[in-house]
């Protein structure tokens, strides 16, 4: 009784002492004004007197992709006179709520979206901090910077200044068209979510040490689409050389979301826009936001593919990899032990053994007997863990897996991978459930309920981040704050070092190239290093691939 009566206690006064930090931050009740100089002029944020950190939020880095700019790459901004006002997070882009209530805290929904924020521990003469430029996920068509699950206080409280960046999405991040790539100097359109990125690395480069960090010290990391991105920014000439480090969480770009070519983009965009009736760029570019996104919200499509542009792309990320052209960085990558549930695979069918091999039968009709054999499948549990891989592999888990085995392939750099497996507590309120990419929606709005047999896609962001305080969705206990710490710690030591090692965290040995069984560091509970099991079934994936 008086163990259970000490965890309430310290549940209770944590509770409380995170919600008055958010409010203070919120109602700026512990926070004085303070201003930095960037290239554009002067900003005003808050140092907030509780925390010891500064936060600039809705710092803008490129000019409003709108009007004339609409599906152009960003601009820079000219420079302003006087102080600008950067204490609130900036418009999100625009987006319907595709994955339930992320709980944003942006300035609404714009075009006007190009904003990123900065939170520093620096004092007044510190210099040469580690950054951490953070992508939030979202499959490309929602997602913004100000979620309290990017929060950068946490890890800023680590040593390093954090950035989270706005970039555009869905039709106005992505759409190729072959009016859009005669504009351009490299005669392609597209990309212009990852533009926007690649952007936002060179104002870092320009701006960090106005906010004590070190341009040469930074990496960059994401989650879903964020990691896709991360990947991107890695085999990208605009930016591979503006990073020091990348974190990959469940995603790449080399197969889930890989880029598609110009002529294939340019021909969905152009039936895209002439299904809609638009017969050139000048009524694209003169209807409204509003008229857009109706237009988009009744295609019933998601999102654009990226493209490979011969610019931002100069051919495809695996065979930028394959020829050792990426970012020749150190990097950290993994995914979660179940990243979609078992019958995505299953298609609604019961865990059976007849019905398991009916399925491998279908997804790998020439092969099927070759799975078979590497996957246990007698017993249920067998069966609903084997499903549940498969459909986290087909789904995202073996993108990550190609990008965490061609790097150590091709790098001499130190590759660290990491099995996400911490179960999540349940949620607060019932009556919802939660969104594939975060957030939460109404249950009855979700297919039947089930009880997750692992960690699914998303849910490590908060753990990672050290921002479990500031999601109340879920009721936290006393190990998941265990586990956010460890992992918190294994990313700050990554992002100051390149190593994610130290602390009395347990050892985490890097990945080498010959490794048959290399080595996973598996986070939950009790976090450890173990030699991986799951290799052949990656094999079996990727010559499947290559088919």
């Amino acid at each position: 009784m008086k163990i259970l009566l000490r965890n309430f206690a310290y549940f209770t006064l944590s509770t409380c002492f995170y919600v008055l930090y958010f409010n203070a931050l919120s109602q700026h009740k512990d926070a004085f004004p303070v201003q930095v100089k960037i290239e554009q002029g002067l900003i005003e944020g808050l140092y907030d007197t509780r925390s010891g950190l500064q936060y600039y939020l809705g710092i803008p880095f490129a000019k409003p992709p709108v009007g004339e700019l609409r599906w152009k790459a960003p601009q820079p901004l000219e420079a302003w006179k006087g102080v600008k006002m950067t204490k609130q997070f900036g418009p999100r882009p625009i987006q319907a709520i595709v994955f339930g209530d992320m709980n944003s805290r942006s300035n609404g929904v714009s075009e006007d979206c190009l904003y990123l924020n900065v939170w520093t521990p620096a004092k007044r003469n510190t210099t040469g901090l580690p950054v951490l430029v953070y992508f939030y996920g979202g499959g490309f068509v929602a997602g913004d910077g100000s979620e309290p699950r990017y929060d950068g206080a946490s890890m800023a409280k680590k040593g390093i200044v954090v950035v989270t960046v706005n970039y555009r999405l869905g039709l106005f991040g992505f759409f190729a068209h072959p009016e859009l790539s005669k504009e351009t100097s490299y005669k392609a359109s597209g990309n212009y979510g990852y533009l926007d990125q690649a952007f936002a690395l060179q104002w870092v480069q320009k701006n960090i040490a106005s906010f004590g960090g070190d341009p040469k010290k930074v990496t960059i990391a994401g989650e879903s689409a964020g990691s896709v991105s991360v990947s991107a920014q890695m085999v990208s000439p605009l930016s591979k050389n503006l990073i020091a480090g990348a974190i990959g969480e469940s995603g790449s770009g080399i197969s889930a979301l890989s880029a598609v070519p110009l002529a294939e983009a340019e021909k969905q965009g152009l039936e895209f826009a002439q299904k809609a009736g638009y017969t050139s760029l000048t009524q694209l570019r003169s209807a409204s936001t509003r008229e857009l996104y109706e237009v988009y919200q009744e295609s019933r499509r998601f999102g654009f593919p990226s493209v490979i542009d011969g610019y931002f792309f100069p051919k495809s990320m695996l065979e930028i990899f394959e020829s050792k052209e990426q970012a020749q960085v150190p990097l950290l990558v993994g995914w979660n032990s179940a990243e979609i549930p078992g019958m995505a695979f299953m298609q609604g069918l019961p865990y059976t053994k007849e019905n398991f091999i009916q399925k491998v039968k279908e997804a790998y009709p020439n092969d099927y007997e070759e799975l078979l054999s590497i996957v246990p499948h007698n017993t249920k549990e067998e069966i609903e863990w084997a499903a549940t891989n498969l459909a986290s592999d087909r789904f995202i888990a073996y993108s990550t897996w190609k990008w965490f085995d061609v790097h150590r392939k091709s790098s001499n750099q130190p590759v660290y991978r990491y099995l996400y497996s911490k179960l999540r507590p349940p949620l607060k309120d019932q009556s919802l459930a939660p969104g594939l990419a975060g957030g939460t929606t109404a249950a009855q709005q979700r297919a039947p309920a089930f009880t997750p047999i692992g960690a699914p896609h998303a849910c490590e962001i908060e753990y990672a981040m050290g921002n479990l305080h500031l999601v109340n969705d879920y009721a936290w206990t006393t190990e998941d704050f265990k586990v956010s710490e460890t992992m918190l710690n294994f990313f700050a030591n990554f992002i100051k070092t390149g190593n994610p090692n130290g602390d009395k965290l347990p050892e985490w040995p890097a990945a080498k190239p010959g490794d048959q069984e290399p080595p996973v560091m598996v986070i939950d509970a009790e976090s450890k290093s173990v030699k991986s099991k799951d290799e052949p079934r990656y094999w079996f994936l990727d010559k499947m691939a290559k088919k």
